[in-house]
């Protein structure tokens, strides 16, 4: 990665103003944090920095508050967590710019750090507004950002406060770009993409850019219906995009083309309708009945999948192969999960429900190398510059 990580700078009595990803899911009813994965994602650049002597000051968003105080969204319950973390009291700001923080960021000794409250809290946060960037730099002396998971947007605290401190990418960030990156453009092979989720148009870019790097694709989830009627096959009351079935049979013929293998299911769950309670049947992908609708891979896909699976040296995996969210159909997904964590390859497993199966199976320690991004992952897979990590000093 040509980027200056925090190994490349001084941060000794400096005051580094660190952007995290803390957007952790927290239980409606009691506030609590249910999974804190993003917040263990950050701790080897935070220790890196108080070991040493820096004075850390952490941002980060939660949720969506659309630029208004919601305390339901505060990062609060991320500072205890911090605390007990870390060893010591991360005292949080009440607010982001305000007297708190500054008060707080001017009492900060080295080796300490605190937690500014949710940066979107404030309005001009998303817009990238120029006064609001200055105001967060004028905080501290040093910047970086470590917050892969938000990457892919260009906001105050992720490329704005970059134009007036110097900015470097912490070891989470450096890890993404370099576990994606080097596997992306330099993979060991058989190189296979298993990619899924609901809709093509979601995914098409992803495919674009990965069929100039991979050996096979393995397609499934909602889009697969859509290419399989673009090859002229029955898929009943199947969910699809009628308006990219050309770019369906475009990217089939791209596909032949480069000599990739697009591997669609062989054979398909279906359920009477979308319900976890649905009646199923196995059918011939080819020829799914009318009234009845797709909604997992079936017995036959997830053995050949497997066995592609098992030959390969390189798997990126991103969304579930069928409606994940009902037990019913969530077998397929399971079945790659476990898959993945036992074949000898570099596995890389990016985006929401696709992370999800493997923390579900309790494989996560057997899996290379877990994504924390979910939008800026399939970005990064799409071939895009991410600005968060573009504002960055180079080497």
């Amino acid at each position: 990665m040509n980027k200056k990580t925090i190994r490349d700078v001084d941060v000794t009595n400096k005051k580094v103003l660190v952007r995290c990803d803390f957007n952790v899911p927290l239980d409606k009813e009691t506030g609590k944090i249910t999974n804190d994965l993003r917040i263990v994602a950050a701790l080897p650049t935070i220790k890196y920095l108080l070991e040493n002597n820096a004075k850390v000051i952490l941002c980060s968003h939660l949720g969506k508050p659309k630029g208004e105080i919601k305390p339901e969204l505060s990062l609060k319950p991320v500072a205890n967590r911090l605390s007990e973390y870390l060893g010591f009291e991360v005292k949080f700001s009440k607010d982001i710019v305000g007297e708190n923080a500054k008060e707080l960021s001017k009492e900060l000794k080295p080796g300490k750090a605190i937690l500014l409250e949710n940066v979107r809290f404030d309005p001009r946060e998303e817009k990238n507004d120029k006064e609001f960037s200055k105001e967060l730099a004028s905080l501290a002396e040093i910047y970086v950002n470590d917050a892969f998971g938000t990457a892919h947007r260009a906001h105050s605290s992720t490329v704005g406060v970059a134009e007036f401190l110097p900015a470097v990418c912490g070891f989470l960030i450096e890890k993404e770009v370099g576990m994606l990156g080097d596997n992306l453009n330099n993979p060991e092979r058989p190189f296979v993409a298993i990619l899924g989720g609901a809709k093509v148009s979601d995914k098409i870019k992803v495919i674009e850019n990965l069929l100039e790097k991979v050996d096979s694709i393995i397609i499934g989830g909602g889009m697969t219906y859509t290419f399989l009627k673009a090859m002229g096959y029955e898929i009943g009351n199947s969910i699809c995009e009628l308006d990219r079935i050309d770019i369906a049979k475009e990217t089939i013929e791209k596909a032949e083309k480069k000599g990739v293998k697009l591997l669609f299911p062989i054979d398909t769950v279906c359920g009477k309708e979308f319900s976890n309670e649905a009646e199923t049947i196995v059918v011939d992908s080819k020829e799914i009945p009318k009234g009845w609708q797709g909604l997992d891979i079936g017995p036959k896909a997830i053995e050949e999948f497997t066995q592609v699976l098992k030959n390969a040296k390189t798997v990126i995996w991103n969304g579930p192969l069928g409606v994940f969210e009902f037990e019913k159909f969530a077998k397929g997904t399971n079945a790659i999960a476990k898959v993945l964590s036992e074949i000898n390859a570099i596995t890389i497993v990016g985006g929401g429900d696709s992370v999800a199966a493997v923390e579900k199976g309790g494989f996560s320690d057997k899996i290379t190398h877990i994504s924390t991004g979910g939008g800026a992952t399939l970005e990064y897979l799409e071939g895009k510059e991410l600005p968060g990590i573009e504002c960055l000093e180079n080497k």
